[in-house]
């Protein structure tokens, strides 16, 4: 049967990756046309890639561009990185030269609950190691450019206050790429007079920072010295709006980010290319990969895979409203990852905690616990349909699924006339993936209609009401007095036209995690709205959200050592 389980047991994913047979970097850009001459060597397995290689490849065929997205997941994630490997591997082997453009993982997630980013088994980006701990560096660019804003504030208000900047207006916090709840709440400015204006501030973690976004949506260097010139850090008192331009910290900035706008090449455990560039997060900001990598791989592949962060209704929405406006590109397909556990969650009959096996009962071969929770897979299919793009239904079939569970996921893709395919690429690698690219084959040769939530014209709350109840389903929105004031005073101040993003919850549709598969007959609140004004959007926050995430009781840094022979060990 096509998409059973496969049982075989696997190695760890670390052994995995180090038992990877891997071309030198050079060899991995000649592949997909791009001239070496424009490779930053990082080692033999990783480079920079310049970005003259942009005017290079200006006049080459555009690719067939997917973009891989998932259901509502589980808090243990439901596998659309490792999924989007092996879609690329599954291409090639099909003969086809794909590209894939992936976030580079926050290091927090990584000595925390989650672990690494780099995929799984078979289907990884390698070295894994490199990938999850560093990289090239870009998001410590990222710490150091945010955190010179924050010096260069507080070395305002010591110096005189000029601007006039009214203190507790102040908006700009610090970041580390670390999960730190300590952090969260601090005091800045103690001790003596020379050590500058006490005032509350805090940190988040560097994946939320919106200079990781203006990387993330900047089309050059240019772009993004403009953008980072625009972040809003604070408001004078007559509610001027105070930005980075204005305490003449945007050029150090940019200066500090002239590496870090340039993507990361590597390659998957089967040589295919991978651009590695940004991570801003899912929940609160675009959760998708650069603009720029997405330039880079359109002109180099017959298929450019690019994945955003969460559920449909959250990264993929991001991506359609406001990364493709930016890039001017266009999807041809969408690949939807689901697996049966996660079906079975949004059944409301089990409960998945991350960080702890799964109930024994959630293992059992129970197909009518995927039928109860088909209505998330229903409901992201017709989120996918209404931006008038093709959905690709990807079962992520783990070792632990049932061959009959694994169909009923497929009459359920079916009964709304979604292609399907189950995909066993994890154990199997690209040869488990082939049927999940023909799928993406065929429907990439499908006229898209492509189209926009909302207009750039329409008011913000119009924006915000237009995805609340097209995207996520509900019967409205509720604004507090503090959001209404928000939102007037950022379309007095001209921001009206930008786009907007949802801060809320990854783990519904809804702002409720507790409200699970395609929840009806309720309202979104919006407690306040944000602006990010070089990122280019205005965001509203809906429910609790945590910029710092922390660590749990024994945490992934727990396991992860150094054995005698030098070699990592414990990382996942």
């Amino acid at each position: 049967m096509t998409g059973a389980v496969t049982k075989k047991p696997l190695p760890t994913d670390l052994e995995i990756a180090r038992a990877a047979q891997l071309d030198p970097i050079e060899e991995v850009a000649g592949r997909a046309g791009i001239d070496p001459a424009y490779l930053e060597h990082h080692g033999r397995h990783v480079a920079k890639v310049g970005l003259g290689v942009l005017d290079e490849v200006a006049d080459r065929p555009a690719a067939k561009y997917v973009v891989v997205t998932a259901i509502t997941p589980t808090p243990l994630g439901e596998g659309k990185t490792t999924t989007a490997v092996g879609l690329a591997q599954g291409l090639e082997q099909l003969g086809q030269r794909s590209m894939l453009a992936l976030r580079q993982p926050s290091m927090g997630p990584t000595f925390g609950v989650k672990g690494g980013a780099a995929g799984a088994g078979y289907s990884q980006v390698v070295p894994m190691e490199t990938l999850n701990l560093h990289l090239t560096g870009d998001f410590h660019a990222i710490t150091a450019a945010h955190d010179l804003l924050a010096a260069m504030i507080d070395n305002h208000l010591h110096h005189g206050n000029e601007l006039g900047i009214e203190p507790h207006s102040i908006s700009w916090r610090r970041v580390i790429d670390m999960n730190d709840r300590a952090l969260r709440n601090v005091v800045v400015g103690l001790g003596a007079k020379l050590d500058g204006v006490p005032r509350q501030s805090g940190f988040d973690i560097t994946a939320a920072s919106e200079v990781g976004v203006c990387l993330a949506l900047a089309t050059s260097l240019q772009d993004l010295r403009l953008r980072l010139g625009r972040i809003v850090v604070g408001y004078t008192r007559d509610r001027r709006p105070v930005t980075a331009e204005d305490l003449k910290a945007a050029g150090a900035m940019t200066v500090i980010m002239r590496e870090a706008i340039k993507p990361n090449l590597m390659q998957t455990t089967e040589r295919t290319p991978v651009l590695v560039h940004a991570g801003p997060f899912g929940n609160i900001a675009t959760g998708n990969s650069s603009v720029i990598a997405d330039q880079v791989g359109i002109r180099t592949s017959d298929y450019l895979l690019t994945e955003a962060g969460f559920g449909a209704d959250m990264g993929a929405e991001r991506f359609f409203n406001v990364k493709c406006r930016v890039s001017g590109l266009r999807p041809d397909a969408a690949v939807l990852v689901t697996t049966v556990r996660a079906l079975k969650a949004h059944s409301g009959r089990f409960r998945v905690v991350a960080g702890k096996p799964l109930p024994d009962e959630m293992l059992q071969n129970r197909p009518e616990d995927v039928r109860a929770g088909a209505a998330n897979l229903r409901k992201h299919i017709q989120i996918v349909r209404d931006f008038g793009v093709a959905p690709v239904v990807a079962i992520n079939v783990f070792p632990t699924d049932h061959a009959e569970e694994i169909e009923e996921v497929r009459r359920i893709a079916q009964e709304e006339c979604a292609r399907v395919a189950a995909s066993t690429h994890v154990v199997d690698g690209g040869q488990g993936a082939l049927e999940l690219a023909r799928a993406v084959e065929e429907a990439c040769r499908e006229q898209t209609d492509f189209q926009y939530t909302y207009e750039e014209s329409d008011s913000i709350e119009a924006k915000l009401e237009k995805v609340a109840a097209r995207v996520y389903g509900a019967d409205g929105v509720e604004f507090t007095g503090q959001a209404r004031k928000d939102i007037a005073l950022f379309e007095e101040l001209g921001y009206g036209d930008l786009p907007v993003v949802i801060a809320k919850t990854h783990l519904s549709i809804s702002h409720d995690p507790a409200l699970r598969g395609a929840p009806t007959g309720w309202t979104l609140p919006v407690r306040e709205v944000r602006l990010a004004a070089g990122a280019g959007y205005v965001y509203a926050i809906c429910g609790e959200m945590r910029t710092m995430p922390g660590l749990g009781k024994h945490p992934a840094a727990e396991q992860i050592d150094i054995d005698q022979d030098g070699q990592i060990v414990g990382l996942f």
